[in-house]
């Protein structure tokens, strides 16, 4: 580590300072990028309140400034410390207390906070703060290992060639880069594949991106320049985000997505605020932002090679299924009873002797909703159910499984360094090699499409049954007007249009092909696309169910005597009232937002 004149410890040029305080120790409002002199700034580790005690580093850099000189030499190796390696010291606000370890200030009653470690990141985790519920902290030793990553990446790229920094990249791989060039490459790296076309994406996947990619970058196999992880944490406490266009990603690196959000965590394209799920305005230059990073070399391939969008797509995919899923055992309960149906089917044991979990857990699902027995009584009105009842723990089983294994291996890769080249965690070497191509995901979401699309069949068979006398004893399709009144007719084609999109999206991704970057890089996992499907599916998922959900409800408010249970009691309160010929828009609306309430039931 430098020194100053008078001795003290000097953080590595370009270390990431965080926040840091204004002249005189007052603590600055983060986002605040006036430069700051000097001695003894404080700043405070986004999410986590630790406050650290910085020697002057001297006056902080124009970020736009110097960008294309020589910068390759490796960041000094840094000296032993109790905490980040740029920390001189931890204070709590009782004073100084040297070699204490970082100090925890109270919390100012802000959101719930997620940690971020790059080791133990959970996908419900990771919604929340997609979803502005929680903000994210990054504990101390997080800090500690991208610090360690980031100095390891400057001495190997010293002693020998580091794909991506001291050479092209895709076919330019052989192609030298000038040592006196290295930033400016990775500048014209970020600038040329910042090509993402398409509609821009929502906000919420922007911030599930934005986490994941900090907490990858907090596993410590980048080495990449921490101060870009200050920016994402940052980017997210604030409620900032890039804007990101949806096409550019095959499931071999997001490229294009994390090309556009380097350029704006460097100030060379603007943020933007969170505003009712819309695409929003450009932020005034007044506005509380993340400090613009200065970027050295190595970190825009660093910053590039990862799948984090997909992962984010994936995630929010998988959380918003899993709800759905959960909803699916209510609304096939309601059904069954409003057909009297047998729950012979359900037993225990029928299931125990087949020990799949999903299947298992469906039955058993019903069951409870329904308050029956592990042994329930025989047949009911028919010996055998049409197959939409009889039939709907095997097939739902499965999609069940899926959404768990979807689940493991999400967060598997938000908690792993996948970057290329990856740095070894003890810094010794750097290993070229093919971590970014996501078939894990890929397979896992061509999977949970196919399982749902399963389920959601079934569900329009029972919805189609409900409108049958001989199932229910009630009116055809529920209606209750003079003859030749349609009622509930209508839902068969609104449910199966839904379902015709859950086909295409149930079509395997994986199966796509492509050779790219002449030659050299001849096929991708298309994980990408598998998880646009995903989300696609999720809107039409929940219409199919929804309108079965508007039926089976009818159908038991027409019964003489509808079941005593919890999941009717709420859907019969929730949904419009009236059997009479009328729009049923808002009937499926409202059974669409009562979804969630029944996954909970």
């Amino acid at each position: 580590m430098d020194t100053t004149a008078d001795g003290a410890d000097r953080a590595p040029e370009g270390a990431d300072r965080g926040p840091a305080a204004a002249p005189g120790g007052a603590v600055r409002a983060p986002g605040d990028t006036r430069a700051v002199p000097h001695h003894g700034d404080v700043y405070v580790v986004p999410g986590d309140g630790t406050i650290h005690v910085l020697r002057d580093p001297g006056p902080r850099r124009d970020p736009g400034a110097d960008r294309d000189r020589d910068r390759d030499r490796a960041p000094a190796e840094a000296a032993p410390t109790t905490g980040d390696a740029c920390v001189a010291q931890v204070v709590s606000d009782a004073g100084v207390a040297p070699d204490a370890g970082p100090a925890r200030v109270a919390p100012d009653g802000g959101p719930d906070q997620v940690d971020l470690d790059g080791r133990g990141l959970e996908l419900s985790g990771l919604v929340r703060i997609a979803d502005a519920m929680a903000a994210p902290a990054v504990p101390p030793e997080a800090w500690r290992r991208a610090h360690r990553s980031w100095r390891a990446a400057g001495r190997l790229a010293a002693a020998g060639r580091l794909y991506g920094r001291s050479t092209g990249v895709g076919a330019h791989r052989s192609v030298p880069v000038d040592a006196r060039d290295e930033t400016g490459h990775g500048l014209r790296l970020l600038r040329s594949h910042a090509g993402g076309a398409g509609a821009v994406l929502p906000v919420r996947q922007i911030r599930a991106m934005l986490a994941v990619r900090a907490n990858q970058l907090l596993a410590g196999g980048s080495g990449i320049q921490p101060a870009f992880v200050t920016a994402l944490t940052e980017a997210l406490r604030l409620g900032v985000h890039p804007a990101v266009n949806e096409y550019g990603g095959l499931g071999t690196g997001d490229l294009t997505a994390l090309a556009q959000t380097g350029l704006t965590l460097i100030g060379e394209r603007p943020w933007h605020r969170d505003q009712h799920g819309a695409v929003p305005a450009d932020l005034p230059a007044s506005a509380d932002l993340p400090a613009p990073v200065e970027p050295r070399p190595g970190d825009a391939l660093a910053l590039l090679s990862s799948n984090a969008l997909t992962l984010a797509q994936a995630a929010l995919g998988c959380h918003d299924l899993d709800v759905l899923l959960r909803a699916t055992h209510a609304v096939a309960a309601l059904s069954l009873a409003a057909v009297s149906g047998s729950l012979e089917a359900y037993a225990a044991e029928v299931h125990a002797l087949r020990p799949y979990p999903g299947a298992a857990r469906a039955a058993a699902e019903v069951r409870r909703l329904l308050g029956a027995p592990d042994r329930p009584p025989g047949a009911g009105r028919r010996i055998q159910d049409p197959f939409g009842f009889r039939a709907f723990p095997q097939a739902h089983g499965p999609a069940l499984d899926a959404v768990a294994a979807l689940r493991r291996v999400v967060e598997v890769e938000v908690n792993c360094p996948s970057e290329n080249p990856l740095i070894a965690p003890d810094g010794t070497a750097a290993h070229h090699h093919g971590g970014f191509y996501a078939a894990p995901v890929g397979l896992a979401l061509d999977a949970l499409n196919l399982a749902v699309l399963q389920t959601a069949q079934l569900s329009a068979a029972r919805l189609t049954a409900l409108g049958r006398p001989d199932l229910t004893g009630l009116p055809a399709f529920l209606a209750t007007g003079p003859a030749g009144s349609s009622g509930t007719m209508i839902l068969e084609y609104t449910a199966h249009s839904a379902l015709a999109e859950l086909r295409h999206c149930a079509a395997p991704a994986s199966a796509g092909h492509a050779v790219l970057s002449q030659g050299l890089e001849e096929a991708a996992s298309f994980a990408s696309q598998a998880a646009r499907q995903t989300l696609r599916a999720v809107a039409a998922y929940g219409t199919v169910l929804a309108c079965e959900l508007v039926t089976a409800v009818r159908a038991l408010r027409l019964r003489p005597d509808p079941p005593a249970v919890s999941a009717f009691t709420v859907a019969d309160a929730a949904l419009p009232s009236g059997a009479e010929d009328r729009p049923l828009t808002a009937d499926v609306t409202a059974a669409t937002e009562l979804l969630r309430t029944l996954a909970e039931t």
